[in-house]
């Protein structure tokens, strides 16, 4: 894939869908799952979860020259397991793809292996492609790198009429963080009272909509505050925040970690790569 920029609406499918990041940085949310994403972030989403990729508004400007460059993987969920009768090998697949239901983000040295086969896959022809996916697969499987994205008790509604009016939220709320964000505002685009609207987004996303925008400001202060040239105050002005009364408190809630230790931790290489919203 090698697009101007990412965009793509809130969707869901029956396909099983494997996302390596080679160039561009953004928004993700995967079922009630929000981060940041940037190069070399690998991610599979298992079947029927909705999510969404959006790059960063810097990719909308005209002045902009990069581009959003990933290697994306569909297949089926059903593959693997049709592949053999080996019940031992189908339970094995069922549980993995069970896993991927949540979306699984992999990091360590199995993301540095699985980004040389998945680059290696491009050129192969058609049965080395199958023998180097199925070789992917396997890696993935087997290891224990990786962190579970959306919360297990997440259950997503299966409705492209409902996921159309949440993803006008996730986009309002996506180009609005930064700054201002109503209640109200969001309220009125789904043509709802406030008190309606913030039952209609619990019940799709288990979470409230103060939480919502508050994971989102606060997976952008984590990729701000891995840039140096940003002190903390900045880091709260520019992820939303009035005053740092509130970023702290948010901060803290959201990562169990004040912003400060988060980035000492980052600079002495002691980042738990666990520690994720």
């Amino acid at each position: 894939m090698d697009e101007a920029f990412l965009s793509n609406p809130l969707h869901f499918h029956e396909l099983c869908e494997l996302v390596l990041i080679e160039e561009s940085y953004g928004k993700r949310i995967v079922g009630n799952h929000i981060d940041s994403f940037s190069a070399g972030d690998l991610v599979l989403i298992g079947p029927n979860i909705p999510h969404i990729w959006r790059n960063d508004d810097v990719f909308l400007t005209e002045n902009h020259h990069e581009r959003a460059r990933a290697i994306v993987i569909y297949f089926p969920a059903d593959f693997l397991i049709q592949l053999t009768d080996d019940q031992s090998t189908i339970q094995a697949m069922e549980q993995f793809i069970d896993k991927a239901k949540d979306g699984l983000r992999f990091f360590g040295d199995t993301l540095e292996k699985a980004i040389v086969m998945m680059r290696d896959l491009i050129d192969k022809d058609s049965l080395s492609k199958i023998t180097g996916f199925l070789n992917l697969i396997t890696l993935l499987y087997q290891t224990n790198e990786y962190d579970s994205l959306s919360n297990g008790a997440y259950k997503p509604i299966y409705s492209e009429r409902e996921n159309k009016r949440i993803n006008l939220i996730y986009l309002y709320v996506m180009q609005n963080f930064k700054d201002t964000v109503s209640l109200r505002d969001a309220s009125a685009l789904l043509d709802m009272t406030p008190n309606a609207f913030c039952r209609f987004f619990k019940k799709h996303t288990q979470k409230s909509f103060s939480r919502f925008v508050n994971e989102m400001r606060i997976g952008h202060a984590c990729k701000l505050l891995k840039d140096k040239n940003y002190n903390i105050s900045e880091v709260c002005y520019a992820s939303g925040y009035q005053n740092l009364t509130n970023f702290n408190k948010f901060f803290k809630e959201i990562m169990n970690k004040n912003p400060s230790l988060y980035r000492k931790e980052m600079e002495l290489g002691k980042f738990n790569i666990h520690d994720h919203l």
